[in-house]
Parts: structure tokens; C-alpha cells; sequence
């Protein structure tokens, strides 16, 4: 269905212009995934990408008519407990809202600045998802202290999605909100989880951070050319459960 298949694992440390050990790109066109040196480092240098950097690089392949599915590493929205306690209808309602409370995309904001100096909007981390139940690890995305603080990565990345959104129009399918069906003539981007993934692919030389977003890639690639990449896009959810999903998001390669 697609001609790139894209990994990215997420960081929510420091701010979007800071350059991150814990943000690794990689990317499968036909062949093996290869790592993605972000375009602003001159030629023969590996700079750490920035999350304003993978933002910007995911529209440039838009605007390039390029026909790719991309799995990113955070949480896409929450639970559906906090739709029901801020009176949100939809994702895009979620994603306006959010970036009201959580500018994480402004260029010298944090997490954990906006924690300390204006706490806002959050809930607790035993609210889970849909999609986190279904799996043995994934952890809330209130979780924002402690190992793994998938929470950073969510609060960080959140507002990002929301400006690529702004940015592509319907050129981006983001999977499941705009339907469940992916579709042949868009670009998709879906959340992901690299636990699922990471232990099928030996690791070589790669760190972990590296390993995980080089196991999305693979995994996607390998899923598209065995035809079951459309398959995962449907989970066995019922009506009431795909309703939930639709707001809450899924974890592409859940079922």
C-alpha cells in the first residue's frame, strides 16, 4: 500500500528545538530500514534530530506526494474519562484544546515548565485507554514521573500532531480518527508501540533507542508486503469499543 514505511521513537525531553538522544528515525523503502539524518545537518554530520525537525521533515513528504505510513511513539489523545470531564466531541476538539493547555510546541517549553509553573489539565495514571488494556505494558499517558515517562513523550508530541494536521489538511490520514480504513492515495501516521515489535529484529549495533524505531519500520514494511497491514487496521472491536477507539486513539498493530 505504501512506498516508505517510517519508525520514529519519541522523546519529550527538554524543549521541541533541543537536539535528542531518544528521538531516532528510520525508514524502509523496498529494503532494509535505514536511519534518517534529520535534512538541517550539513553533509557527512548525524545531528540529533528536534522535535520541531521531524514535524517539519514528515510535511516536507507530504508536500512531496510521497505515499508513507509513518508509526510514532506516543500517545495520540486520552482517555475517554477526560473527553467525558472537559465536554470534548472529537479529536480535533482534543487536539485544539489540548495545545491551549499544553503549548509544548512553542520553542522554550517543556513538560515539566508548565507543570511547575501552571499545572493544567491532567488526569490520573490509573486512567487507561482502551488500547493500553489490550496490551501487557503500555502505561498511561498521565504517567509523567518514573521509568519510561511515556507520559513526556505524549504531552510533547501531542501538539505536534495537531500542526501537521493544520499544516496538510486531509492530505494526512491520521489513523484511527479519520477512519479506520487506510487509505491508498494519503499519507497515514498511526501511534505505536516499539515493545511489541523490538524483540523480533536481532539489534546488532543499534542502541535501544535506535532498535525501536528501526522495529516499527520493519515491522510496517513487513506487514504492507504481506498484506496483513490492512487487517491490523481493523481490530476485533465491537460498536461501543470503536466508538471509544475513535476518540481515544489505538496502538497500530493491537488486535
Amino acid at each position: 500500500m505504501f512506498d516508505r514505511h517510517i519508525g520514529i521513537d519519541y522523546s519529550g525531553a527538554e524543549t521541541p528545538t533541543a537536539r535528542l538522544r531518544g528521538l531516532e528515525v528510520y525508514a524502509a523503502a523496498g529494503g532494509e530500514p535505514e536511519r534518517c539524518v534529520t535534512p538541517a545537518a550539513p553533509e557527512g554530520m548525524r545531528w540529533k534530530w528536534t522535535r520541531r525537525e521531524i514535524a517539519e521533515w514528515l510535511l516536507s513528504l507530504v508536500a512531496e506526494g510521497a505515499r508513507f505510513v509513518a508509526g510514532i511513539d506516543h500517545g495520540f489523545s486520552f482517555p475517554i474519562g477526560y473527553f467525558e470531564r472537559y465536554g470534548l466531541s472529537d479529536w480535533d476538539a482534543f487536539l485544539e484544546d489540548f495545545r491551549r493547555h499544553w503549548p509544548t510546541d512553542e520553542d522554550h517549553v517543556y513538560v515539566d515548565f508548565i507543570r511547575e509553573e501552571a499545572p493544567p489539565r491532567t488526569g490520573s495514571t490509573t486512567e487507561l485507554r482502551l488500547a493500553e488494556t489490550w496490551t501487557a505494558s503500555a502505561q498511561s499517558v498521565f504517567r509523567l514521573d518514573g521509568q519510561g515517562q511515556v507520559g513526556k513523550s505524549t504531552h510533547a508530541g501531542i501538539p505536534w500532531l495537531g500542526h501537521i494536521r493544520r499544516e496538510a489538511g486531509e492530505r494526512v490520514h491520521f489513523w484511527p480518527f479519520d477512519g479506520w480504513p487506510l487509505p491508498a492515495d494519503k499519507a497515514v501516521i498511526a501511534e505505536t508501540f516499539p515493545s511489541i515489535f523490538r524483540r523480533r529484529y536481532p539489534r546488532g549495533g543499534r542502541n535501544a533507542h535506535r532498535q525501536d524505531a528501526y522495529a516499527v519500520a520493519r515491522w510496517l514494511a513487513e506487514a504492507d508486503a504481506r498484506g496483513l497491514l490492512a487487517r491490523y487496521a481493523h481490530p476485533p472491536l465491537t460498536r461501543a469499543e470503536s466508538e471509544r477507539a475513535a476518540l481515544e486513539g489505538w496502538i497500530l498493530g493491537v488486535a
